[in-house]
């Protein structure tokens, strides 16, 4: 199973683009603080990560604004077919800390 949940904040993303295809890619880099438990003592994360959204994800998260914080549901996958880099892939998102977006729930159906 390849399956990533992570909550994190988006610190960077690039200009919505689009395949030949027309299907629309967007590529972000994200950020995660916290802790977690290991070997009985609690160790605290902060790191920055990259991500991509493809489709209507990829549309919806291009328009929240930079520092908003989600919960991202995805996978890991080589950047290319030949790169040992990994980019985590976003397939749903949850927004948390706006009156507006509090709680807002967006996947791609799958």
């Amino acid at each position: 199973m390849n399956q990533v949940r992570i909550r994190a904040k988006s610190v960077a993303k690039s200009a919505l683009r689009y395949t030949p295809a027309g299907t629309a890619v967007l590529e972000a880099s994200l950020m995660h603080e916290g802790s977690v438990s290991e070997a009985g003592g609690t160790r605290k994360l902060a790191f920055e990560f990259p991500s991509v959204a493809v489709g209507a994800i990829a549309q919806a998260l291009d328009r929240e604004p930079l520092g908003a914080s989600m919960t991202l549901v995805g996978f890991i996958a080589p950047r290319t077919r030949r790169s040992q880099r990994l980019v985590v892939h976003i397939v749903e998102y949850e927004v948390f800390g706006s009156e507006i977006n509090d709680g807002l729930r967006i996947n791609d159906g799958v």
